[in-house]
């Protein structure tokens, strides 16, 4: 009779509880004896409390309270937990209810990353930074620049081969670093993508602007109560960037093909601005290469780095990508490697064809232009870089939708902005979401507010990366041994603390020789340290070259880089950070670790049932 019994409330408990939309697409993976029935195809145009907040935590009043009671158990048990391969790539992926479609190669990849990385930034930062800070040595800065953004590149193919999912750096962190990192960063992330695509929607405005007229405030619409920064509305950045996304919404396939064709007409022109360039130049024009120095050199690298930015997004892409393990290294290096090239031949032409201390630096090619007696080709400039702007923010509508899908999967957000769209294959309310706000922030925010937040976000994701490279070559969970564990952790301290120092050392320009030679030697050591430690995992097909060394050159290239932004940079961080941190100690712990424990009830019931046969027979 109790068998029986055991067996009929193991029964009514699977069936009730393996429909709800939280326990639904980790079932399966529980592995449980009885499998659930089928249910009924749900509506995607739902709006309901159980698709916001499907965890018991949030059930009602009295369990919320429980469960914020347990805060300080939970928190620790988040810390210390990790994710997955097998979860990012196929737990969460149910939690969409329908797959995004595999359509992409590695053509398409490399358009992609040309398209969200080459924008107006050539256009406007090469001729402010050779008048400012580099001279003709600007080509060494955007080859600096560039080989910083490739080690990064290294690092996100590396775990896009191994892991194509739609979550990018967010999936990979949750893996390596653990959860309350991943989350950091994955409040980063979407302030890099809100803030990113508000910028560029008021780079677009002005950018317009000043084709049709000298003022690229023209188009605005100035309110003088409102506060300065803020009172400049802005509807065409509103229009720009709502229709940027309406069309990555409609479907990847049909986004990628209007953006690589886009960017071959780019292509074309940047290859004529080059040539052009070149048979007008006056090698004169080089003499001296290094004006301002190598500080003025490196702090151009600094300031350009910027244009090099949008490549991250393609890493969300894998997910719908047709073969990962080719498409994706040959995309994403090749574009890289393609885009550096040409800023550099960009930049050499500029600095040939003007003296750098007569370079405007306002409307740097289209005046060098006017001065060579091509004044048609202002036009063409400013096509093209309104061009590089619309492709970098139709991939970034992609990139960004696909980061907080793979977000809104995890439960950190909301899992009603994870579903997929059954006919697109695309995740609109993700869409929506990034959209909405971006477009609020635009309408109202100049551009010097949002740059440096934007900037700060992006290279400490970046610098996480290298991080994360690292720790899954060196670190197993149960398998690396304790003593390796902790000589690991030391050389990566060794190799944070004299990136740190050199950075400080340069940013207060003090210490001088001594002091880079002294943290350059103690970053030497620390990464050589590291070489010497034995390896516990290799990459599955595709990895990064030269480990340790190219990721802890990544790790110390973007923390100088970070504090080239300012201490303001560094506020509106600790700001934005301090708010993530509430909004996880009230909603995101809570959500996550349910999510974590959902299968324990299930498991208990089996292990109750399995002890009452034990004790009958």
């Amino acid at each position: 009779m109790n068998n029986n019994n055991a067996s009929a409330s193991h029964q009514n408990f699977s069936q009730e509880h393996l429909k709800s939309p939280l326990i639904l697409p980790f079932a399966a993976a529980a592995k449980m004896e009885q499998p659930p029935e089928p249910t009924a195809k749900r509506s995607y145009w739902r709006f309901s409390k159980e698709d916001f907040f499907p965890e018991p935590t949030f059930e009602n009043f009295s369990t919320y309270r429980s469960a914020v009671a347990k805060t300080p158990q939970r928190l620790k048990d988040r810390l210390l937990s990790r994710s997955s391969d097998d979860t990012e790539l196929v737990v969460l992926k149910k939690q969409s209810e329908n797959s995004m479609h595999q359509c992409l190669t590695w053509w398409d990849l490399m358009w992609l990353g040309f398209g969200s990385v080459v924008g107006s930034g050539i256009f406007s930062l090469t001729g402010q930074e050779i008048h400012d800070h580099a001279g003709p040595a600007i080509v060494l800065s955007y080859a600096i620049s560039g080989l910083s953004a490739l080690l990064s590149v290294f690092c996100y193919t590396e775990f896009s081969v191994d892991i194509p999912t739609a979550g990018g750096s967010f999936s990979f962190l949750r893996i390596e670093l653990g959860d309350f990192l991943a989350y950091i960063a994955a409040g980063n992330i979407l302030l890099e993508a809100i803030v990113g695509a508000a910028g560029l929607g008021r780079s677009w405005s002005s950018y317009f602007a000043s084709v049709i007229s000298s003022n690229p405030d023209l188009l605005r619409i100035k309110i003088d109560s409102f506060p300065e920064g803020f009172n400049l509305l802005d509807p065409l950045a509103v229009g720009i960037l709502a229709l940027c996304n309406g069309i990555a919404m409609s479907g990847s396939r049909r986004t990628s093909i209007l953006t690589w064709v886009s960017s071959l007409i780019s292509a074309v022109v940047i290859i004529f601005i080059i040539i052009v360039g070149f048979i007008h130049a006056d090698t004169s024009n080089l003499v001296p290469f290094f004006p301002y120095g190598p500080k003025g050199m490196f702090t151009a690298a600094a300031v350009v780095y910027w244009s090099y930015t949008g490549f991250d997004m393609v890493a969300t892409m894998a997910e719908e990508t047709k073969k990962p393990s080719r498409d994706i290294p040959l995309g994403l290096v090749g574009s890289m490697s393609m885009i550096t090239i040409i800023y550099c031949l960009m930049a050499l032409a500029l600095a040939m064809m003007v003296k750098y201390t007569e370079v405007d630096v306002n409307a740097a090619y289209s005046v060098a232009f006017e001065k060579i007696g091509m004044k048609w080709a202002k036009y063409l400039v400013g096509i093209c870089a309104l061009k590089g702007m619309t492709t970098s923010l139709l991939v970034g509508s992609m990139g960004q939708a696909r980061y907080t899908t793979q977000i809104a999967r995890s439960h950190m957000i909301p899992p009603y902005f994870a579903l997929v769209h059954p006919k697109t294959g695309t995740p609109i309310y993700a869409t929506l979401l990034v959209t909405t706000l971006s477009c609020i922030l635009s309408l109202f925010s100049s551009l010097d507010v949002l740059s440096s937040v934007f900037s700060f976000s992006t290279l400490f994701i970046f610098m996480l990366m290298a991080v994360a490279v690292l720790v899954r070559r060196y670190y197993v969970k149960d398998v690396t041994p304790r003593n390796d564990h902790v000589k690991f952790l030391g050389c990566l301290f060794v190799i944070f603390g004299s990136s740190i120092g050199v950075t400080v050392f340069w940013c207060l320009n003090k210490g001088g020789w001594i002091g880079y030679v002294v943290t350059g030697v103690f970053w030497l050591i620390g990464t050589l340290g590291m070489a010497f430690l034995p390896r516990k995992q290799s990459p599955k097909v595709w990895g990064v070259p030269l480990v340790p060394w190219l990721p802890s050159l990544s790790i110390f290239i973007n923390i100088f880089l970070i504090g080239s932004l300012g201490v303001v940079a560094i506020w509106r961080f600790v700001i934005a950070s301090a708010v993530m941190l509430v909004y996880y100690v009230l909603v995101g712990v809570h959500t996550t670790y349910d999510v974590a424990h959902q299968e324990e009830p299930e498991l208990k019931i089996e292990e109750g049932k399995a002890n009452e046969n034990q004790g009958t027979s």
